[in-house]
């Protein structure tokens, strides 16, 4: 029981830590971000382009770029929340336990 105990431990360090490090990967992508903002107002106009074609095209093309950074942090999101998920319902079924062998709510009888 105490190893199940340990992992579960391990499991919720190791999803801290990942939570870390998607907010350091969040922070440097708000600067390259909003780098990339101030380089598309100042290029992407019409102006730019011979064909109104070609900037739906390029403008498209890195739409797709930040949906796809979104989309990836969206899975990692739901895979952090699947441990935390499995973690608490861990933590729930011992509170239940110890309830129960002391005549709580959860059953016991005085």
């Amino acid at each position: 029981m105490a190893s199940r105990e340990q992992a579960f431990k391990q499991m919720l360090d190791t999803a801290a830590k990942l939570q870390w490090n998607v907010s350091m990967i969040l922070e440097a992508k708000a600067v390259e971000a909003e780098k990339v903002r101030n380089w598309i107002c100042n290029h992407v106009s019409s102006d730019a382009y011979s064909e109104q074609h070609q900037q739906l095209t390029e403008s498209v093309r890195m739409h797709d770029q930040i949906v796809e950074v979104i989309d990836g942090l969206t899975k990692l999101g739901r895979g952090m929340n699947a441990i935390m998920k499995v973690a608490l319902e861990h933590g729930l079924e011992n509170s239940d336990e110890g309830s129960m062998m002391f005549g709580g709510s959860t059953g016991g009888q005085l």
